[in-house]
């Protein structure tokens, strides 16, 4: 790193910085902050102010409190040029400790590689739990308002995964930071618990003390009415006073700092003018010229710049660094301030800034320095047709766009600013612009700009490769986009065969998730043709698993599985990288599940997990989780679902995974927030669920409504849940999707229910008749007939056809369509036969108790004591004698965890992600009312061992 690696600024500066004052509470608060850190509770500490209020000397002071405490300090700081440089200032901090955490150089080639966040965060999460597991951690950041996107990122996910931890994150920033990432980090750290300091203005007594500091005697009043003209900045109020005294402007008698006049500076640049207009001519020129160049910078650099033997500037730089503008740092110079390096890059002309700035780029990069470091400099110094900076932009947009994307889409816009419209390359850096524009969430801008410019500027092959990125980037957040951008791409004339094929595939899969079968089944025939003409193996692969998906809809399930398994031959014999649908194995392992094969659609989720961690592909491993936590809830594994779906939408966050993950990992967890009756996470739910009901794609609009119908009828409005499901129920007679995705027979029932509470008859009736039809035409799959004979059940309130049902449900591995047909059918019988029923709701509370389904229980239990049966409650919880709270999840994990694993170490015994431990921690923390992971050893010490 030639210019960007932040050094910290030491204690003391050049041995004449005066002691902090006005600050006694925030230290106070600090110092109790480190004495809970060594007994392992950590957290974020955010301290916030104005420049020159004192952030950096605080943060400063606070390294060598944790250093008193015998804490392990970490520290580093962002620059205002380094925003494109990916983790830098997290790495950078995390080399000042003592030993080495990590190979430093593989964490940067993660930082920039495709799709690597995800793992990058691992790494770092991991070593540092390590770390804090034989030593409390102190990560101090400075100056976050300049944080690059990565860091960023790994400042909200580890401060969170890290939160039981020994580990206290130290930032300061300043305040009212107006980057739209900063300020969302910075609110998410407070909601989740972190602590912020705001440094105001000094009391009047702070300022007297500064004064005698500085002044070296007691001031005088007209002295203090003079420092008040600092307005409580420490900063200012610190140069005033050196101003004056260099000035003269005082004059110590009798231990007394008395004013000799009224002429002082009046604001600050002025003051820090003076100080230059007093140095040296070459002294003047290397510090104007560090500031054009930026916060930081090497004496090398220096001497290149001005065309100067090194040796030449070693009394300019001492004479700086004597003047208080510089400090000395791991052999580089820093500015005392960044206030300072402003006020002195104000004094230059903006021609002579702009080209020490390109001067400073071109010279980094002749010193083989990544591009990226040389970005900054670029952006604001390149002129319309600098051909090369253009290219330099391009090159350093390309290698950010995968860890930063919305900085290499700033880098791409300029490229693309500074480019002629007649230029052979303006279309290439259009396309690459919009791409980063939707991969940014900008699909307006990118709209705009694709009509503004594309019509006829590129030669149809070239524009087809563009609308083939832009469907493949669409597609992760809206399939009526993806697959328009796919259509127009295959209509355009003279493109290639195999090109045409990829658009085609692309088209039809979006299709179908969008949920218009018809269309679909008219685009698979039109992808099969042009795959068959192309050759192209991977295509196919993908236009077979979209038919899958219509005969699934059209009821042919038998063909669906045949064709499922088509199509992952196929994708497993081109290899997985080259796969259109992310992978086709994932739909296989929906239809084990619809049809109610457990085991086979957990161990297809389970491998897919294995196969995509092996190869590194986060995204597609977060779409198999997704999976499994649909799996594991229609398997009545509630809590172990909900642990997966939180897991999920974690990745989500950090990977910008789309519509597809969202929605299964949301219906997940709504689902299983009802059967808990864990009302907060009902209302949280319903909240992002009502957003679905706008997308265009109407299988996430009726996912949308189904999951806020569950909600009502459970609110008591089952007239309501009618309302909401008004667009799925018009589609109950047609091909595609009708409430959750892909379809569970076992909703059927649920919905039948619903209807009859709500005196919607013929709604319900239509239900049963279409499951009826799809049992009739799939005989090999029992879950079908056994649903649709429960609604039957339902709708004609016969207690033989429910009774059947409970028959035809056993066998089958789900617990809680078991548990609703036992329920009804007991209910039923107790009209009548009570003590009859009493079995049968017995049965149906043991599987809901099983299940985690407190809801469901407790709503038998009531029935239990309506027939004079009364029922105490009871734990399914299988280490009631120890971890009595906890399921028998939980346990395998604190048990792991207490013994001193990491996330990663504990996943790996247990075959799940890191984030799944994560969630379950956090729920085992909220259940046993601890925060820490000392606090859970000595739990397990006393719970396990009586110690």
């Amino acid at each position: 790193m030639e210019r960007f690696q932040q050094p910290s600024p030491p204690a003391r500066i050049g041995g004449n910085e005066p002691p902090i004052r006005g600050r006694g509470e925030e230290l106070s608060f600090l110092d109790a902050r480190f004495s809970a850190l060594t007994r392992g509770q950590g957290g974020v500490v955010c301290i916030e102010g104005s420049p020159g209020s004192g952030k950096s000397r605080l943060l400063t002071e606070a390294q060598t409190m944790a250093m008193r405490h015998k804490l392990r300090v970490f520290q580093g700081g962002a620059d205002p040029d380094g925003q494109f440089i990916p983790l830098g200032p997290l790495l950078d901090g995390l080399l000042t400790g003592t030993g080495t955490l990590f190979d430093v150089e593989k964490l940067r080639d993660l930082a920039t590689a495709p799709e690597q966040r995800f793992w990058l965060l691992q790494e770092l999460q991991d070593r540092l739990e390590r770390a804090a597991l034989d030593t409390p951690l102190v990560i101090a950041l400075d100056d976050v308002q300049w944080l690059d996107d990565v860091t960023l990122l790994a400042l909200r996910t580890l401060s969170v995964r890290l939160s039981s931890h020994a580990i206290l994150w130290l930032l300061a920033v300043r305040s009212n930071a107006s980057m739209p990432g900063v300020r969302a980090t910075l609110d998410q750290l407070e909601q989740l618990g972190g602590h912020r300091l705001e440094l105001g203005p000094l009391a009047d007594s702070a300022v007297a003390e500064i004064t005698q500091d500085v002044l070296g005697a007691v001031p005088n009043s007209g002295t203090l009415k003079a420092a008040r003209r600092a307005e409580g900045v420490p900063l200012l109020l610190v140069e005033l006073l050196r101003s004056m005294r260099d000035e003269h402007s005082v004059v110590i008698e009798g231990n007394v700092a008395r004013l000799t006049g009224e002429d002082l500076p009046a604001r600050f640049q002025a003051s820090v003018r003076l100080t230059l207009d007093r140095l040296a001519p070459p002294t003047r020129e290397v510090v104007q010229t560090a500031s054009a160049v930026g916060r930081t910078v090497t004496i090398g650099l220096l001497a290149e710049l001005l065309g100067r033997p090194t040796a030449t500037l070693i009394a300019p730089v001492q004479e700086a660094l004597d003047s208080h503008l510089f400090v000395e740092r791991n052999e580089r110079l820093l500015f005392r301030h960044d206030l300072f390096r402003e006020a002195v890059e104000g004094s230059l002309p903006m021609s002579v800034r702009r080209a020490v700035r390109r001067h400073a780029a071109d010279a980094l990069l002749e010193r083989g320095a990544p591009v990226t470091e040389a970005a900054a400099l670029l952006l604001d110094t390149a002129e319309a047709g600098d051909r090369r900076a253009v290219e330099l932009l391009r090159t350093a947009a390309a290698e950010l766009s995968a860890s930063a994307p919305s900085s290499a889409q700033q880098l791409s816009h300029r490229a693309l600013e500074l480019t002629a419209a007649s230029a052979p390359e303006h279309p290439a850096i259009v396309a690459e612009t919009m791409l980063l524009l939707w991969q940014t969430g900008q699909a307006s801008q990118a709209r705009s700009l694709a009509a503004a410019v594309l019509p006829g500027s590129m030669r149809p092959e070239a524009e087809a490769q563009l609308r083939l990125g832009l469907a493949r980037m669409s597609s992760q957040y809206d399939f009526t986009e993806a697959a328009a951008q796919a259509r127009i791409g295959s209509e355009l004339p003279g493109i290639s065969p195999g090109l045409r094929a990829q658009l085609l595939a692309l088209r039809c899969l979006n299709l179908s998730m969008i949920g218009d079968f018809e269309a679909t089944a008219r685009a698979v025939a039109d992808a099969l043709g042009a795959a068959a003409t192309a050759h192209d193996k991977a295509a196919q692969a993908t236009a077979i698993a979209v038919d899958s998906v219509v005969r699934f809809y059209r009821m042919d399930w038998q063909m669906a599985f045949e064709l499922a398994d088509r199509a992952a031959s196929l994708a497993t014999e081109v290899g997985f990288a080259h796969s259109l649908w992310v992978p086709e194995a994932l739909w296989k392992a929906f239809l084990f599940n619809a049809a109610g094969m457990t085991a086979e659609a957990l161990a297809e989720s389970e491998a897919g997990i294995r196969e995509t961690q092996r190869q590194g592909q986060a995204a597609a491993m977060g779409l198999w989780m997704s999976n499994r936590s649909r799996v594991l809830f229609d398997a009545g594994l509630l809590e172990d679902a909900r642990a997966e779906a939180e897991a999920t939408t974690a990745m989500a966050d950090e990977l910008g995974m789309g519509n597809f993950a969202d929605a299964t990992a949301l219906y997940t967890l709504l689902r299983v927030a009802l059967h808990t009756n864990d009302r907060e996470a009902v209302r949280a739910y319903s909240a992002q669920a009502k957003r679905m009901v706008d997308d265009p794609a109407v299988l996430v609009r009726n996912v949308g409504s189904w999951m806020l119908a569950l909600v009502a009828d459970d609110e008591g409005r089952p007239d309501r849940a009618m309302e909401l499901l008004d667009e799925s129920f018009s589609t109950f007679d047609l091909t595609g999707p009708s409430l959750a995705s892909p379809e569970d027979p076992a909703d059927t029932p649920v919905f039948v229910r619903m209807a009859l509470r709500a005196g919607a008859g013929e709604r319900a009736a239509a239900a049963v008749s279409i499951a009826e039809r799809r049992a009739a035409g799939n005989p090999r799959f029992p879950i079908l007939e056994a649903a649709a004979v429960h609604a039957r059940g339902l709708l004609e309130n016969d207690l033989p056809l429910l009774l059947r049902a409970v028959e035809l449900y056993d066998g089958i591995p789900r617990l809680l369509p078991r548990a609703s047909a036992l329920e009804d059918a007991g209910r039923k019988l107790a009209i009548r036969r009570a003590t009859e029923a009493v079995p049968l709701l017995d049965a149906a509370l043991n599987l809901y108790t099983e299940a985690g389904a407190e809801r469901d229980a407790a709503r038998v239990r009531r029935q239990l004591r309506g027939v004079g049966a009364p029922r105490r409650r009871t734990s399914s919880k299988k280490s009631a004698t120890v971890w009595p709270e906890l399921t028998p999840s939980e346990v395998s994990v604190i048990r792991l965890v207490a013994q001193g694993l990491t996330n990663r170490e504990t996943a790996e015994r247990l075959g799940v992600s890191p984030h799944t431990v994560s969630s379950h921690l956090r729920h085992a923390f909220a259940k046993l009312d601890i925060t820490s992971r000392a606090e859970l050893t000595q739990l397990a010490l006393t719970r396990e061992h009586g110690e």
